[in-house]
């Protein structure tokens, strides 16, 4: 439904989105992640033909963005971060216009009525828009993306400003959408994403650095093979029971969480399932297990881990040559002392007198600047008075 194919937009000298390539399959959810300055926005802006790219093509459901746009964005439905709200307008009539602007030829009064239903906005289809929360605001937004039955929707932070029940609701709504509909949705609330998304998209520096299933990114990020184990009975008589399970690497104990039972994190042997050894194990003591839980990396771990990787940030400077940075270091070091010549004499040698030491406290220093800088005027203004005293003809 949705293909980018080498897609790189440039503002100038600074590349935002640099050479990134995906698709999304009718009725997948996709979560687009990034740290903010990524070239995310860029990347949504393209998507939906507001910015043009510098090279590449995207297409929507088959049509070019920039050689057919008509249709192509016919099939989609955008909400942005700030949704685009004509305050004077009800909800109603600023639905009624939306429904006019794109277009669309479902029965009007069924389908407007089916949208408000879809985000609860139903009872406050008369009021301003001006009057309404910023989170009925949001859904008011999220209503319009969805006017005219759009096979695409790009939903900028879709959840801003929402309660914990309307979160919910909106989720449900989104999930409901991905049945029918492409979905890519962008949020910083990772939880939001690992509940909604079926995969996951991050980039970082305007390229692609990550695109899976959250659980399939976990165990492409870290071999480890560790789960969290809760067992009743005494700490001893556990350990002796696992101890000669073949696979364990370490066990390390939590001690009680809660009454009469003991944590333990376990770690196997990489692509080793020790599950059911020490189930068997377990059980032939008499050592019930209340829960045992994996301990995969989350999608924050997985999205600090590739965001925050030395190898991505120093990719930035690769394009930057030694002697380029050398030259940079020696423009700046002769800007500064063009700077320094520039101040007046009586100012150079006050700023010599004031000894700054790590221990002094950023407001101690300027006051002793200003001090030194108020005896150094008033030097000046005694010579000029004494020189012209001794100039005097009376």
């Amino acid at each position: 439904m949705v293909e980018i194919k080498n897609l790189t937009k440039k503002y100038g000298d600074k590349l935002a989105v640099d050479n990134i390539s995906f698709s999304v399959p009718k009725g997948e959810i996709l979560g687009f992640l990034g740290p903010n300055g990524a070239g995310k926005s860029t990347t949504m802006n393209i998507l939906t033909g507001y910015l043009s790219c510098t090279s590449g093509e995207v297409k929507i459901d088959g049509y070019d963005i920039l050689d057919n746009p008509i249709e192509a964005k016919k099939r989609i439905g955008y909400l942005p971060e700030h949704p685009p709200l004509y305050m004077d307008m009800t909800v109603s009539e600023y639905l009624d216009f939306v429904y006019e602007l794109k277009g669309a030829t479902e029965d009007k009064k069924e389908h407007l009525d089916k949208i408000m239903e879809a985000v609860k906005i139903t009872d406050v289809k008369d009021r301003l828009i001006s009057n309404l929360s910023k989170g009925y605001k949001q859904r008011v937004g999220l209503a319009q993306a969805m006017v005219g039955s759009p096979e695409v929707l790009i939903l900028d932070e879709p959840t801003v400003g929402l309660d914990p029940k309307q979160i919910i609701e909106i989720r449900d709504v989104i999930k409901k959408l991905g049945k029918d509909h492409t979905v890519i949705l962008s949020s910083h609330i990772l939880q939001e994403v690992n509940a909604i998304c079926e995969r996951v998209i991050i980039i970082n520096n305007g390229r692609l650095v990550a695109s899976d299933t959250a659980e399939n990114l976990g165990k492409s990020i870290s071999n480890e093979n560790k789960f969290q184990l809760r067992v009743a009975g005494d700490e001893r008589t556990i350990l002796d029971a696992l101890e000669n399970i073949a696979g364990i690497k370490y066990i390390k104990s939590l001690g009680r969480k809660e009454t009469g039972s003991i944590d333990f994190i376990i770690e196997a042997e990489p692509n080793m399932d020790v599950r059911t050894p020490i189930f068997n194990a377990l059980a032939q003591n008499s050592l019930p297990i209340l829960a045992m839980q994996a301990m995969d990396l989350s999608l924050e771990d997985i999205f600090l881990e590739v965001t925050q990787n030395p190898a991505e940030i120093d990719a930035v400077y690769e394009s930057v040559s030694e002697d380029e940075v050398e030259m940079v270091a020696s423009v700046s070091d002769s800007a500064e002392t063009e700077t320094q010549d520039d101040e007046p004499e009586a100012k150079t040698e006050i700023a010599e007198d004031v000894k700054i030491t790590e221990d002094m406290p950023a407001a101690e220093c300027a006051e002793t600047a200003a001090e030194e800088e108020e005896t150094a005027d008033s030097n000046i203004d005694d010579s000029a008075a004494e020189e012209k005293e001794e100039g005097d003809p009376s």
